[in-house]
């Protein structure tokens, strides 16, 4: 990252103008010691409310096409939440990439705006739409403006924040990225209450004013609130020199097939990015394997029930906020690079301990300190990819990024039930699902054997990102040497 991001956001944050507009959303008392402490400059508190109102409206709208689709596909409902689903998951590995160019290319605040826009008008569309098509269509256009939408906001970061404070940024983001779903979920109850007790006419059925309909409408409201939000945000645009000192290149890549090339190439080649990528989204295959196989864990391995999978899924909750805090407080004295190594090592040892223990206490235990591991993780790589990646990159990088991601979380969610039922058939047919070794027994069911898999791929992921800093350390070591006097 240029040194002059940091110096413009830093200039920001110390000019007492630049955030007066927003004194309304912060406490009278302590307004710019908790601004300086939080956010670091008004521009990223401004991109963090976006984030906010966005990903609330996001959950909602998710939420109303799963039950839409649902209603739409009366007798056949798993086969048409599965259609609408796909069309949210499977557009970003062909049109994510591209989305990335283009990011590159465009203005990025003008970009985020016109994709806001854009989903607000779809949402808007939504209630009338009464065919499974429709909704296939329109949930794929939403993804197409969501690939844009993210890679510009990642990449329009450090320009708004601080270096020494993106760890904290990111920290919020994660916040604002998850912790907004039970709003959205509270959004969804409420408007199915308001809709039969408001809004039992015949002309609020001619304009959709059913719970889906509220929904929608509300999404779309905020999506136009983000598009405002963004519209006003200062975003510095590049120097005349800058602009100069890139014309040429920009010429040399105007075919976006070698942008494309490029992003993909400096994504494998510069070691730290190389380390979080294929770190981050190799670890996903493991840690993803949670989420369907949580229930049954609960079930067979500690004896829980299926109410067993809520206190699971708290204690990895918290565990994933105590990681985030830990790193925002600790951002300045810790070595990223390091660190993301060392938390991917802790998060494969402690499922390879929960899925070991049957004790549910201990084992809710190692779940949090699972989630504290992967919070570190997630703050962390996104991070020292801001750090590492220069401007003109960062929309490319953001995309692979999420591309190999979400292909990864995909494969888990795909794998992990069907690697289950071999392991557990398997199990059976050899051990009757139950080993003893010099007189010490355990069982061995499928889920516990699975989970087993996730956490060696976990650790296999690590020690990838190690090999992968440590062939960059050496790589630069040789490049000094070679540059040094003879």
């Amino acid at each position: 990252m240029s040194g002059s991001t940091g110096r413009d956001a830093a200039s920001r944050r110390d000019d007492p103008a630049s955030g007066d507009d927003l004194a309304p959303f912060l406490p009278v008392g302590g307004r710019r010691a908790l601004r300086a402490r939080l956010f670091g400059t008004p521009a990223f508190f401004r991109l963090w409310l976006a984030q906010v109102v966005s990903a609330t409206g996001d959950w909602l709208g998710l939420l109303a096409i799963a039950i839409l689709a649902i209603r739409l596909g009366s007798g056949n409902e798993g086969a048409a939440l599965s259609l609408v689903l796909a069309a949210r998951i499977v557009p970003g590995f062909f049109f994510g990439p591209v989305a990335g160019v283009l990011v590159d290319r465009w203005d990025r605040k003008r970009t985020m705006v016109t994709c806001d826009v854009g989903r607000a008008l779809v949402m808007v569309a939504l209630p009338f739409v009464d065919t499974l098509i429709g909704l296939f269509l329109a949930s794929l256009l939403l993804e197409a403006f969501t690939m844009l939408w993210g890679p510009a906001k990642e990449a329009s970061v450090p320009h708004v924040v601080p270096e020494d404070s993106l760890a904290t940024a990111n920290s919020l983001s994660l916040v604002a990225a998850y912790g907004t779903f039970p709003l959205g979920a509270g959004l969804m109850a409420l408007f199915g209450r308001l809709s039969t007790a408001l809004f039992d006419s015949a002309w609020a059925d001619n304009v959709r004013l059913d719970d889906m309909g509220l929904a929608f409408y509300a999404n779309s409201l905020s999506f136009l609130v983000t598009a405002y939000l963004i519209f006003t945000l200062d975003l510095p645009a590049r120097s005349r020199a800058e602009r100069r000192s890139t014309g040429g290149r920009r010429a040399a890549l105007a075919h976006p097939v070698a942008e494309l090339r490029e992003g993909w190439r400096f994504a494998f080649v510069n070691p730290v990015v190389r380390t979080v990528i294929m770190g981050l989204a190799t670890g996903l295959i493991g840690g993803g394997m949670l989420v369907p196989l949580g229930a049954i864990y609960a079930d067979e391995v500690l004896g829980a029930g299926k109410s067993g999978l809520g206190v699971l899924i708290t204690a990895l909750g918290l565990g994933v906020a105590a990681g985030v805090a830990v790193v925002s407080a600790l951002q300045r004295r810790l070595d990223k690079a390091r660190t993301f190594t060392l938390s991917l090592v802790g998060a494969g040892t402690f499922l390879a301990l929960a899925a070991s223990i049957s004790q549910v206490h201990v084992s809710t235990a190692m779940v949090g300190c699972i989630g504290m591991c992967a919070g570190s993780v997630y703050v962390l790589g996104f991070t020292l990819l801001h750090e590492n990646v220069e401007d003109q990159l960062r929309g490319r990088i953001f995309a692979t990024f999420y591309v190999l991601v979400r292909a990864c979380v995909l494969l888990a969610l795909v794998v992990g039930p069907l690697m289950e039922d071999l392991l557990d058939r398997l199990s059976s047919v050899l051990w009757d699902r139950h080993v003893e070794v010099r007189g010490v027994g355990g069982d061995v069911p499928g889920v516990r054997l699975t989970l087993w898999l996730a956490a060696l791929i976990i650790l296999a992921s690590a020690a990838v990102a190690v090999a992968s800093l440590r062939a960059g350390q050496l790589g630069r070591r040789s490049s000094d040497d070679g540059d040094g006097p003879a």
